[in-house]
Protein backbone atom coordinates (compact mmCIF):
# COMPACT_ATOMS: atom_id res chain seq x y z
CA UNK A 1 0.00 0.00 0.00
CA UNK A 2 1.31 3.44 -0.96
CA UNK A 3 2.47 5.64 1.91
CA UNK A 4 0.10 8.63 2.07
CA UNK A 5 1.44 10.23 5.25
CA UNK A 6 4.96 10.99 4.06
CA UNK A 7 5.02 14.41 5.76
CA UNK A 8 2.91 13.90 8.88
CA UNK A 9 4.67 10.66 9.83
CA UNK A 10 7.68 12.65 11.00
CA UNK A 11 5.46 13.77 13.87
CA UNK A 12 3.10 10.81 14.30
CA UNK A 13 5.54 7.89 13.85
CA UNK A 14 8.87 9.20 15.12
CA UNK A 15 9.58 7.98 18.67
CA UNK A 16 11.70 11.08 19.27
CA UNK A 17 8.55 13.26 18.89
CA UNK A 18 6.45 12.27 21.93
CA UNK A 19 5.36 15.84 22.62
CA UNK A 20 4.07 16.18 19.04
CA UNK A 21 2.04 13.01 19.47
CA UNK A 22 0.71 14.10 22.86
CA UNK A 23 -0.51 17.36 21.31
CA UNK A 24 -2.26 15.49 18.51
CA UNK A 25 -3.96 13.10 20.94
CA UNK A 26 -5.13 16.19 22.81
CA UNK A 27 -6.99 17.53 19.75
CA UNK A 28 -8.88 14.25 19.43
CA UNK A 29 -6.77 11.99 17.23
CA UNK A 30 -6.80 8.28 17.99
CA UNK A 31 -3.99 5.77 17.69
CA UNK A 32 -5.51 4.67 14.39
CA UNK A 33 -5.52 8.28 13.18
CA UNK A 34 -1.77 8.48 13.78
CA UNK A 35 -1.29 6.22 10.74
CA UNK A 36 -3.47 8.28 8.41
CA UNK A 37 -2.58 11.12 6.07
CA UNK A 38 -3.33 14.56 7.46
CA UNK A 39 -5.11 17.08 5.23
CA UNK A 40 -4.81 20.76 6.06
CA UNK A 41 -8.13 22.47 5.23
CA UNK A 42 -7.38 26.17 4.86
CA UNK A 43 -10.38 28.50 4.95
CA UNK A 44 -10.49 32.21 4.22
CA UNK A 45 -13.87 32.32 5.95
CA UNK A 46 -14.84 35.23 8.15
CA UNK A 47 -18.07 36.91 9.16
CA UNK A 48 -17.61 40.36 7.65
CA UNK A 49 -17.88 39.66 3.92
CA UNK A 50 -20.62 37.90 1.91
CA UNK A 51 -17.96 36.33 -0.33
CA UNK A 52 -16.45 34.55 2.67
CA UNK A 53 -19.13 34.29 5.35
CA UNK A 54 -20.17 30.73 4.43
CA UNK A 55 -16.71 29.25 3.92
CA UNK A 56 -16.17 27.95 7.44
CA UNK A 57 -19.36 25.91 7.07
CA UNK A 58 -17.87 24.38 3.93
CA UNK A 59 -14.60 23.79 5.80
CA UNK A 60 -16.45 21.84 8.53
CA UNK A 61 -18.24 19.74 5.92
CA UNK A 62 -14.99 19.01 4.05
CA UNK A 63 -13.37 17.95 7.33
CA UNK A 64 -16.19 15.45 7.99
CA UNK A 65 -15.90 14.05 4.47
CA UNK A 66 -12.10 13.74 4.75
CA UNK A 67 -12.51 11.74 7.95
CA UNK A 68 -15.10 9.49 6.27
CA UNK A 69 -12.62 8.94 3.42
CA UNK A 70 -10.04 7.58 5.88
CA UNK A 71 -8.00 10.77 6.19
CA UNK A 72 -7.51 13.16 9.07
CA UNK A 73 -8.94 16.56 8.17
CA UNK A 74 -7.55 19.45 10.22
CA UNK A 75 -8.97 22.90 9.59
CA UNK A 76 -7.26 26.24 9.94
CA UNK A 77 -7.99 29.79 8.88
CA UNK A 78 -6.19 32.53 7.06
CA UNK A 79 -7.18 36.09 6.31
CA UNK A 80 -9.31 37.75 3.71
CA UNK A 81 -9.97 41.35 2.67
CA UNK A 82 -13.30 42.41 1.22
CA UNK A 83 -12.61 44.50 -1.85
CA UNK A 84 -16.27 45.52 -2.05
CA UNK A 85 -16.21 46.90 1.49
CA UNK A 86 -12.75 48.49 1.39
CA UNK A 87 -13.12 49.96 -2.13
CA UNK A 88 -12.66 53.72 -2.21
CA UNK A 89 -11.00 53.82 1.22
CA UNK A 90 -7.45 53.42 2.51
CA UNK A 91 -8.41 49.85 3.37
CA UNK A 92 -8.09 49.02 -0.32
CA UNK A 93 -4.31 49.38 0.02
CA UNK A 94 -4.36 46.05 1.85
CA UNK A 95 -6.26 44.11 -0.81
CA UNK A 96 -3.46 42.96 -3.11
CA UNK A 97 -1.17 42.68 -0.09
CA UNK A 98 -3.58 40.06 1.28
CA UNK A 99 -2.77 37.72 -1.63
CA UNK A 100 0.78 37.35 -0.36
CA UNK A 101 -0.23 37.13 3.28
CA UNK A 102 -2.63 34.30 2.38
CA UNK A 103 0.09 32.46 0.45
CA UNK A 104 2.63 32.99 3.22
CA UNK A 105 0.27 31.91 6.00
CA UNK A 106 -0.92 28.73 4.23
CA UNK A 107 2.71 27.82 3.46
CA UNK A 108 3.61 28.49 7.11
CA UNK A 109 0.89 26.32 8.65
CA UNK A 110 1.25 23.46 6.18
CA UNK A 111 5.02 23.23 6.65
CA UNK A 112 5.01 23.85 10.39
CA UNK A 113 2.30 21.23 11.00
CA UNK A 114 3.69 18.74 8.43
CA UNK A 115 0.35 18.21 6.69
CA UNK A 116 0.36 15.81 3.76
CA UNK A 117 -2.19 17.55 1.53
CA UNK A 118 -4.04 20.84 1.21
CA UNK A 119 -7.63 21.79 0.47
CA UNK A 120 -8.04 25.56 0.25
CA UNK A 121 -11.60 26.90 0.59
CA UNK A 122 -11.70 30.41 -0.80
CA UNK A 123 -14.07 33.25 -1.68
CA UNK A 124 -13.09 36.85 -2.50
CA UNK A 125 -10.70 37.34 -5.36
CA UNK A 126 -7.21 37.54 -3.76
CA UNK A 127 -7.99 34.35 -1.83
CA UNK A 128 -7.67 32.22 -4.95
CA UNK A 129 -4.26 33.23 -6.32
CA UNK A 130 -2.96 33.32 -2.75
CA UNK A 131 -4.01 29.71 -2.24
CA UNK A 132 -2.60 28.57 -5.60
CA UNK A 133 0.74 30.29 -4.96
CA UNK A 134 0.96 28.44 -1.62
CA UNK A 135 0.12 25.12 -3.30
CA UNK A 136 2.91 25.60 -5.81
CA UNK A 137 5.44 26.48 -3.14
CA UNK A 138 4.45 23.44 -1.04
CA UNK A 139 4.05 21.01 -3.95
CA UNK A 140 1.88 18.57 -1.98
CA UNK A 141 -1.40 17.11 -3.26
CA UNK A 142 -3.78 20.09 -3.31
CA UNK A 143 -7.22 21.19 -4.45
CA UNK A 144 -8.83 24.62 -4.47
CA UNK A 145 -12.51 24.81 -3.59
CA UNK A 146 -14.25 28.08 -4.50
CA UNK A 147 -17.18 29.12 -2.31
CA UNK A 148 -19.25 30.14 -5.32
CA UNK A 149 -20.92 33.18 -6.83
CA UNK A 150 -23.66 35.23 -5.23
CA UNK A 151 -27.25 35.32 -6.39
CA UNK A 152 -28.39 38.50 -8.13
CA UNK A 153 -30.27 41.19 -6.27
CA UNK A 154 -33.46 42.68 -7.67
CA UNK A 155 -34.99 46.15 -7.74
CA UNK A 156 -37.93 47.28 -9.89
CA UNK A 157 -37.68 44.20 -12.07
CA UNK A 158 -33.98 44.50 -12.91
CA UNK A 159 -31.08 42.41 -11.71
CA UNK A 160 -28.55 44.03 -9.39
CA UNK A 161 -25.01 43.19 -8.28
CA UNK A 162 -22.25 44.90 -6.31
CA UNK A 163 -21.35 47.25 -9.18
CA UNK A 164 -24.97 48.46 -9.22
CA UNK A 165 -24.35 49.92 -5.76
CA UNK A 166 -21.17 51.72 -6.86
CA UNK A 167 -22.77 53.12 -10.02
CA UNK A 168 -25.86 54.22 -8.09
CA UNK A 169 -23.67 56.80 -6.35
CA UNK A 170 -22.73 58.32 -9.71
CA UNK A 171 -26.39 58.31 -10.75
CA UNK A 172 -27.38 60.06 -7.54
CA UNK A 173 -24.63 62.68 -7.95
CA UNK A 174 -25.79 63.26 -11.53
CA UNK A 175 -29.39 63.69 -10.34
CA UNK A 176 -30.65 60.66 -12.26
CA UNK A 177 -32.06 58.86 -9.21
CA UNK A 178 -33.48 60.02 -5.90
CA UNK A 179 -32.00 59.48 -2.47
CA UNK A 180 -34.72 56.92 -1.76
CA UNK A 181 -33.95 54.94 -4.93
CA UNK A 182 -30.25 55.13 -4.14
CA UNK A 183 -30.80 53.55 -0.71
CA UNK A 184 -33.11 50.87 -2.08
CA UNK A 185 -30.53 49.85 -4.69
CA UNK A 186 -27.88 49.53 -1.97
CA UNK A 187 -30.17 47.45 0.24
CA UNK A 188 -31.19 45.17 -2.65
CA UNK A 189 -27.89 44.70 -4.48
CA UNK A 190 -26.56 41.69 -2.54
CA UNK A 191 -29.05 39.12 -1.22
CA UNK A 192 -26.74 36.70 0.64
CA UNK A 193 -23.56 34.64 0.59
CA UNK A 194 -21.21 34.35 -2.36
CA UNK A 195 -18.65 36.29 -4.36
CA UNK A 196 -19.56 39.23 -6.60
CA UNK A 197 -21.83 37.94 -9.34
CA UNK A 198 -20.44 39.19 -12.68
CA UNK A 199 -17.30 38.12 -14.48
CA UNK A 200 -15.40 40.18 -11.94
CA UNK A 201 -12.10 39.06 -10.43
CA UNK A 202 -13.46 36.32 -8.13
CA UNK A 203 -15.41 34.51 -10.84
CA UNK A 204 -12.63 35.20 -13.34
CA UNK A 205 -10.01 33.56 -11.14
CA UNK A 206 -12.27 30.68 -10.08
CA UNK A 207 -13.09 29.85 -13.71
CA UNK A 208 -9.51 30.20 -14.87
CA UNK A 209 -8.14 28.07 -12.03
CA UNK A 210 -10.67 25.34 -12.81
CA UNK A 211 -9.54 25.51 -16.44
CA UNK A 212 -5.91 25.35 -15.30
CA UNK A 213 -6.75 22.07 -13.56
CA UNK A 214 -6.57 23.02 -9.87
CA UNK A 215 -10.29 22.80 -9.03
CA UNK A 216 -12.88 20.09 -9.65
CA UNK A 217 -15.22 20.38 -12.65
CA UNK A 218 -18.16 22.76 -12.08
CA UNK A 219 -16.57 24.18 -8.90
CA UNK A 220 -16.33 27.71 -10.32
CA UNK A 221 -19.89 27.98 -11.62
CA UNK A 222 -22.01 26.33 -8.91
CA UNK A 223 -23.51 29.27 -6.96
CA UNK A 224 -22.73 29.67 -3.27
CA UNK A 225 -26.26 28.98 -2.08
CA UNK A 226 -27.00 26.17 -4.54
CA UNK A 227 -27.47 22.82 -2.70
CA UNK A 228 -24.82 21.27 -4.94
CA UNK A 229 -22.16 23.54 -3.42
CA UNK A 230 -22.30 21.76 -0.07
CA UNK A 231 -22.26 18.37 -1.77
CA UNK A 232 -18.95 19.33 -3.39
CA UNK A 233 -17.36 18.59 -0.03
CA UNK A 234 -17.64 14.84 -0.58
CA UNK A 235 -16.25 15.11 -4.13
CA UNK A 236 -13.36 17.18 -2.83
CA UNK A 237 -12.45 14.75 -0.03
CA UNK A 238 -12.51 11.78 -2.41
CA UNK A 239 -10.42 13.72 -4.93
CA UNK A 240 -7.75 14.68 -2.40
CA UNK A 241 -7.38 11.05 -1.33
CA UNK A 242 -7.00 10.09 -4.98
CA UNK A 243 -4.27 12.73 -5.40
CA UNK A 244 -2.47 11.34 -2.35
CA UNK A 245 -2.67 7.81 -3.75
CA UNK A 246 -1.43 8.99 -7.15
CA UNK A 247 1.14 11.27 -5.51
CA UNK A 248 -0.02 13.87 -8.03
CA UNK A 249 1.20 17.29 -6.98
CA UNK A 250 0.67 20.89 -8.18
CA UNK A 251 3.94 21.03 -10.10
CA UNK A 252 2.83 17.88 -11.95
CA UNK A 253 -0.34 19.70 -13.02
CA UNK A 254 0.74 23.23 -13.86
CA UNK A 255 2.55 23.92 -17.12
CA UNK A 256 2.85 26.76 -19.58
CA UNK A 257 0.06 25.11 -21.58
CA UNK A 258 -2.26 24.90 -18.56
CA UNK A 259 -1.68 28.61 -17.82
CA UNK A 260 -2.49 29.32 -21.47
CA UNK A 261 -5.75 27.41 -20.96
CA UNK A 262 -6.58 29.63 -18.00
CA UNK A 263 -5.85 32.83 -19.92
CA UNK A 264 -7.83 31.64 -22.94
CA UNK A 265 -10.89 31.16 -20.73
CA UNK A 266 -10.37 34.60 -19.13
CA UNK A 267 -10.43 36.20 -22.57
CA UNK A 268 -13.37 34.15 -23.82
CA UNK A 269 -15.43 35.14 -20.77
CA UNK A 270 -14.39 38.80 -20.76
CA UNK A 271 -12.61 38.45 -17.42
CA UNK A 272 -10.78 40.81 -15.11
CA UNK A 273 -7.46 42.52 -15.77
CA UNK A 274 -6.42 41.31 -12.32
CA UNK A 275 -5.94 37.89 -13.90
CA UNK A 276 -2.78 39.28 -15.52
CA UNK A 277 -1.24 40.17 -12.16
CA UNK A 278 -2.26 36.92 -10.55
CA UNK A 279 -1.18 34.53 -13.28
CA UNK A 280 2.18 36.29 -13.57
CA UNK A 281 2.60 35.60 -9.85
CA UNK A 282 1.35 32.01 -10.20
CA UNK A 283 3.83 31.38 -13.02
CA UNK A 284 6.60 32.87 -10.88
CA UNK A 285 5.73 30.51 -8.00
CA UNK A 286 5.94 27.55 -10.41
CA UNK A 287 9.19 28.78 -12.04
CA UNK A 288 7.43 28.91 -15.41
CA UNK A 289 8.33 31.71 -17.80
CA UNK A 290 5.09 33.49 -18.65
CA UNK A 291 5.21 37.15 -19.66
CA UNK A 292 2.95 39.97 -20.78
CA UNK A 293 3.70 38.94 -24.35
CA UNK A 294 2.20 35.50 -23.63
CA UNK A 295 -1.01 37.14 -22.43
CA UNK A 296 -1.24 39.11 -25.67
CA UNK A 297 -0.50 36.03 -27.76
CA UNK A 298 -3.32 34.04 -26.13
CA UNK A 299 -5.70 37.01 -26.31
CA UNK A 300 -5.02 37.48 -30.02
CA UNK A 301 -6.17 33.94 -30.81
CA UNK A 302 -9.15 33.71 -28.43
CA UNK A 303 -12.55 35.25 -29.25
CA UNK A 304 -14.68 37.00 -26.64
CA UNK A 305 -17.86 34.88 -26.64
CA UNK A 306 -19.52 35.63 -23.28
CA UNK A 307 -21.98 38.47 -22.72
CA UNK A 308 -21.21 38.85 -19.03
CA UNK A 309 -21.07 41.84 -16.72
CA UNK A 310 -19.43 44.26 -16.28
CA UNK A 311 -19.50 45.08 -20.01
CA UNK A 312 -22.29 42.61 -20.86
CA UNK A 313 -25.65 41.78 -19.30
CA UNK A 314 -25.38 38.36 -17.63
CA UNK A 315 -24.00 37.02 -14.35
CA UNK A 316 -22.16 33.86 -13.31
CA UNK A 317 -25.44 32.30 -12.15
CA UNK A 318 -26.53 32.45 -15.80
CA UNK A 319 -23.41 30.54 -16.88
CA UNK A 320 -24.40 27.87 -14.37
CA UNK A 321 -27.85 27.82 -15.92
CA UNK A 322 -26.56 26.89 -19.38
CA UNK A 323 -24.23 24.11 -18.28
CA UNK A 324 -21.57 25.77 -16.17
CA UNK A 325 -17.91 26.46 -16.79
CA UNK A 326 -17.25 22.95 -18.18
CA UNK A 327 -19.75 23.55 -21.00
CA UNK A 328 -17.87 26.70 -22.03
CA UNK A 329 -14.53 24.89 -21.72
CA UNK A 330 -15.81 22.01 -23.85
CA UNK A 331 -16.81 24.46 -26.59
CA UNK A 332 -13.38 26.11 -26.47
CA UNK A 333 -11.62 22.74 -26.48
CA UNK A 334 -13.66 21.42 -29.41
CA UNK A 335 -12.77 24.54 -31.40
CA UNK A 336 -9.06 24.39 -30.72
CA UNK A 337 -8.65 27.11 -28.09
CA UNK A 338 -7.58 24.86 -25.18
CA UNK A 339 -4.90 22.21 -24.72
CA UNK A 340 -6.81 19.03 -23.83
CA UNK A 341 -3.79 17.02 -22.71
CA UNK A 342 -3.17 19.05 -19.54
CA UNK A 343 -3.45 17.10 -16.26
CA UNK A 344 -5.99 18.17 -13.59
CA UNK A 345 -6.77 17.46 -9.93
CA UNK A 346 -9.18 14.70 -10.96
CA UNK A 347 -6.16 12.65 -12.02
CA UNK A 348 -7.45 12.91 -15.59
CA UNK A 349 -6.66 15.30 -18.40
CA UNK A 350 -8.82 18.29 -19.23
CA UNK A 351 -10.13 16.52 -22.32
CA UNK A 352 -11.04 13.43 -20.26
CA UNK A 353 -12.91 15.61 -17.75
CA UNK A 354 -14.91 17.25 -20.53
CA UNK A 355 -15.58 14.12 -22.59
CA UNK A 356 -19.13 13.56 -21.33
CA UNK A 357 -20.10 17.21 -20.72
CA UNK A 358 -23.27 18.26 -22.55
CA UNK A 359 -22.32 20.62 -25.41
CA UNK A 360 -23.52 24.21 -25.42
CA UNK A 361 -26.65 24.90 -27.44
CA UNK A 362 -26.93 28.09 -29.47
CA UNK A 363 -30.16 27.75 -31.43
CA UNK A 364 -32.45 30.27 -29.69
CA UNK A 365 -31.85 28.61 -26.32
CA UNK A 366 -29.49 31.14 -24.76
CA UNK A 367 -27.48 34.25 -25.54
CA UNK A 368 -25.11 34.12 -22.55
CA UNK A 369 -22.41 32.47 -24.69
CA UNK A 370 -22.12 33.11 -28.42
CA UNK A 371 -20.66 30.78 -31.06
CA UNK A 372 -17.26 31.82 -32.36
CA UNK A 373 -18.65 32.94 -35.72
CA UNK A 374 -20.85 35.44 -33.88
CA UNK A 375 -18.27 36.38 -31.24
CA UNK A 376 -18.68 39.72 -29.48
CA UNK A 377 -15.05 40.37 -30.40
CA UNK A 378 -12.75 38.33 -32.60
CA UNK A 379 -9.95 38.49 -30.05
CA UNK A 380 -9.86 38.54 -26.26
CA UNK A 381 -10.71 41.52 -24.09
CA UNK A 382 -7.31 41.69 -22.35
CA UNK A 383 -4.85 43.81 -24.30
CA UNK A 384 -1.24 44.64 -23.40
CA UNK A 385 -0.26 48.19 -24.37
CA UNK A 386 3.19 49.77 -24.72
CA UNK A 387 4.42 53.27 -25.47
CA UNK A 388 6.20 56.21 -23.86
CA UNK A 389 3.61 56.10 -21.07
CA UNK A 390 4.19 52.40 -20.42
CA UNK A 391 7.62 51.27 -21.55
CA UNK A 392 7.27 48.09 -19.49
CA UNK A 393 3.64 47.52 -20.38
CA UNK A 394 0.09 48.29 -19.29
CA UNK A 395 -3.14 46.29 -19.29
CA UNK A 396 -6.42 47.32 -20.89
CA UNK A 397 -9.76 45.54 -20.89
CA UNK A 398 -11.33 46.21 -24.28
CA UNK A 399 -14.65 44.46 -24.85
CA UNK A 400 -15.35 46.29 -28.11
CA UNK A 401 -18.11 48.47 -26.67
CA UNK A 402 -15.66 51.27 -25.88
CA UNK A 403 -14.21 51.77 -29.34
CA UNK A 404 -10.60 51.09 -30.25
CA UNK A 405 -8.91 54.52 -30.15
CA UNK A 406 -9.18 57.34 -27.63
CA UNK A 407 -7.34 60.66 -27.67
CA UNK A 408 -7.97 63.41 -25.19
CA UNK A 409 -6.75 65.96 -22.67
CA UNK A 410 -5.22 64.63 -19.45
CA UNK A 411 -6.86 65.55 -16.15
CA UNK A 412 -4.24 64.51 -13.61
CA UNK A 413 -4.83 63.42 -10.02
CA UNK A 414 -2.31 62.27 -7.43
CA UNK A 415 -4.35 59.56 -5.74
CA UNK A 416 -7.84 58.17 -5.88
CA UNK A 417 -9.52 60.45 -3.37
CA UNK A 418 -8.50 63.55 -5.33
CA UNK A 419 -9.92 61.93 -8.47
CA UNK A 420 -13.21 61.02 -6.76
CA UNK A 421 -13.60 64.58 -5.53
CA UNK A 422 -12.69 66.06 -8.90
CA UNK A 423 -15.07 63.84 -10.85
CA UNK A 424 -17.89 64.57 -8.40
CA UNK A 425 -17.21 68.32 -8.71
CA UNK A 426 -17.51 68.26 -12.49
CA UNK A 427 -13.80 68.70 -13.29
CA UNK A 428 -13.95 65.94 -15.92
CA UNK A 429 -15.66 66.55 -19.26
CA UNK A 430 -16.35 64.53 -22.39
CA UNK A 431 -13.16 63.72 -24.26
CA UNK A 432 -10.89 63.86 -21.20
CA UNK A 433 -8.41 61.22 -20.06
CA UNK A 434 -8.50 60.92 -16.27
CA UNK A 435 -5.04 60.08 -14.88
CA UNK A 436 -4.77 58.59 -11.39
CA UNK A 437 -1.17 58.08 -10.33
CA UNK A 438 0.97 57.26 -7.28
CA UNK A 439 -1.37 54.33 -6.64
CA UNK A 440 0.92 51.58 -7.96
CA UNK A 441 2.30 48.59 -6.02
CA UNK A 442 4.97 50.73 -4.35
CA UNK A 443 3.36 54.16 -4.51
CA UNK A 444 -0.12 53.15 -3.34
CA UNK A 445 1.17 51.14 -1.70
CA UNK A 446 -0.64 47.94 -2.61
CA UNK A 447 -1.94 49.00 -6.02
CA UNK A 448 -5.55 49.72 -4.95
CA UNK A 449 -8.41 49.20 -7.39
CA UNK A 450 -10.07 52.18 -9.03
CA UNK A 451 -13.69 51.01 -9.12
CA UNK A 452 -15.09 54.05 -7.33
CA UNK A 453 -13.82 56.64 -9.86
CA UNK A 454 -14.83 54.50 -12.84
CA UNK A 455 -18.26 53.96 -11.28
CA UNK A 456 -18.62 57.71 -10.74
CA UNK A 457 -17.73 58.24 -14.41
CA UNK A 458 -20.28 55.63 -15.49
CA UNK A 459 -22.94 56.93 -13.15
CA UNK A 460 -22.42 60.46 -14.47
CA UNK A 461 -23.09 59.27 -18.02
CA UNK A 462 -19.49 59.79 -19.17
CA UNK A 463 -18.56 56.12 -19.59
CA UNK A 464 -18.34 56.20 -23.38
CA UNK A 465 -16.73 59.62 -23.64
CA UNK A 466 -14.00 59.57 -20.96
CA UNK A 467 -10.93 57.34 -20.62
CA UNK A 468 -9.10 56.57 -17.38
CA UNK A 469 -5.50 55.47 -16.98
CA UNK A 470 -3.63 54.57 -13.80
CA UNK A 471 -0.59 52.85 -12.34
CA UNK A 472 -3.08 51.23 -9.98
CA UNK A 473 -5.51 48.42 -10.73
CA UNK A 474 -9.10 48.13 -11.81
CA UNK A 475 -11.74 46.02 -10.19
CA UNK A 476 -13.12 43.17 -12.26
CA UNK A 477 -16.32 45.19 -12.06
CA UNK A 478 -14.82 48.08 -14.01
CA UNK A 479 -15.88 48.74 -17.57
CA UNK A 480 -15.29 51.55 -20.04
CA UNK A 481 -12.12 52.74 -21.81
CA UNK A 482 -9.64 52.05 -19.01
CA UNK A 483 -5.94 51.20 -18.85
CA UNK A 484 -4.24 50.07 -15.64
CA UNK A 485 -1.02 48.47 -14.43
CA UNK A 486 1.00 51.22 -16.14
CA UNK A 487 4.68 50.44 -15.60
CA UNK A 488 7.02 51.87 -14.58
CA UNK A 489 4.71 53.34 -11.94
CA UNK A 490 4.90 57.00 -10.90
CA UNK A 491 6.67 56.19 -7.63
CA UNK A 492 9.50 54.60 -9.62
CA UNK A 493 9.86 57.57 -11.98
CA UNK A 494 7.57 56.30 -14.71
CA UNK A 495 6.29 58.72 -17.35
CA UNK A 496 2.83 58.74 -15.76
CA UNK A 497 4.42 60.67 -12.89
CA UNK A 498 5.57 63.38 -15.32
CA UNK A 499 2.16 64.16 -16.84
CA UNK A 500 0.47 67.54 -16.47
CA UNK A 501 -3.18 68.42 -16.84
CA UNK A 502 -3.71 69.46 -20.43
CA UNK A 503 -1.25 67.01 -21.99
CA UNK A 504 -2.68 65.10 -24.96
CA UNK A 505 -2.83 61.33 -24.48
CA UNK A 506 -3.57 58.77 -27.18
CA UNK A 507 -4.61 55.19 -26.43
CA UNK A 508 -5.00 52.72 -29.28
CA UNK A 509 -6.20 49.12 -29.16
CA UNK A 510 -5.52 48.95 -32.89
CA UNK A 511 -1.76 48.93 -32.44
CA UNK A 512 -1.81 48.40 -28.62
CA UNK A 513 -0.12 51.70 -27.81
CA UNK A 514 -0.41 54.32 -25.08
CA UNK A 515 1.49 57.58 -25.47
CA UNK A 516 1.58 61.14 -24.22
CA UNK A 517 1.87 63.39 -27.26
CA UNK A 518 4.82 65.55 -26.21
CA UNK A 519 8.41 65.52 -27.41
CA UNK A 520 11.17 63.34 -26.02
CA UNK A 521 13.02 66.54 -25.10
CA UNK A 522 10.09 67.78 -23.02
CA UNK A 523 9.83 64.41 -21.28
CA UNK A 524 13.55 64.41 -20.53
CA UNK A 525 13.32 67.92 -19.06
CA UNK A 526 10.42 66.91 -16.82
CA UNK A 527 12.22 63.75 -15.75
CA UNK A 528 15.28 65.75 -14.73
CA UNK A 529 13.09 67.88 -12.46
CA UNK A 530 11.14 64.97 -10.92
CA UNK A 531 11.85 63.89 -7.36
CA UNK A 532 10.70 60.61 -5.85
CA UNK A 533 8.14 61.19 -3.08
CA UNK A 534 8.63 59.60 0.30
CA UNK A 535 6.83 56.31 0.87
CA UNK A 536 3.41 56.79 2.45
CA UNK A 537 4.20 54.41 5.32
CA UNK A 538 7.39 53.93 7.33
CA UNK A 539 6.43 50.81 9.32
CA UNK A 540 4.06 47.87 9.26
CA UNK A 541 2.90 45.58 6.47
CA UNK A 542 2.39 48.34 3.88
CA UNK A 543 5.96 49.55 4.43
CA UNK A 544 7.32 46.02 4.09
CA UNK A 545 5.22 45.50 0.96
CA UNK A 546 6.40 48.75 -0.67
CA UNK A 547 10.03 47.82 0.01
CA UNK A 548 9.75 44.28 -1.40
CA UNK A 549 7.12 44.33 -4.15
CA UNK A 550 8.06 43.86 -7.79
CA UNK A 551 6.38 45.87 -10.55
CA UNK A 552 2.96 45.07 -11.98
CA UNK A 553 4.60 43.75 -15.15
CA UNK A 554 6.20 41.08 -12.93
CA UNK A 555 2.97 40.24 -11.09
CA UNK A 556 3.65 42.27 -7.92
CA UNK A 557 5.44 39.32 -6.36
CA UNK A 558 7.24 39.93 -3.08
CA UNK A 559 9.91 37.22 -3.23
CA UNK A 560 11.81 38.20 -6.38
CA UNK A 561 14.90 39.56 -4.69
Amino acid sequence: MKELNKHSKRLTQDESQPASQAMLYAVGLTEEDMNKAQVGIASTGYDGNPCNMHLNKLKDEVKIECNIAGLVGLGFNTIGVSDGISMGTSGMNYSLVSRDIIADSIETVMNAQSYDALIAIVGCDKNMPGAIIAMLRLNRPSIMMYGGTIASGKYKGRKLNIVSAFEALGQKVAGEISEEEYKEIIKSAIPGAGACGGMYTANTMASAIECMGFALPYNSSIPAENPNKLSESERTAIAIKNLLELDLKPLDIISKKSIENAIALVNALGGSTNAVLHFLAIAHAADIEFTLEDFQRVSDRTPLIADLKPSGKYLMEDVHGIGGTPAVMKYLLDNGYLHGDCMTVTGKTLAENLKDVEPLKFENDQDVIYPKDKALKSSGNLQILYGNLATEGAVAKISGNEGLVFEGKAVVYDGEQAANTGISNGEVAKGDVVVIRYVGPKGGPGMPEMLKPTSLIMGAGLGKSVALITDGRFSGGTHGFVVGHITPEAQNGGTIGLLKTGDRIKISAEDNSINVLISDEELAERRAQWQEPALKHNKGILYKYAKSVASASKGCVTDAF
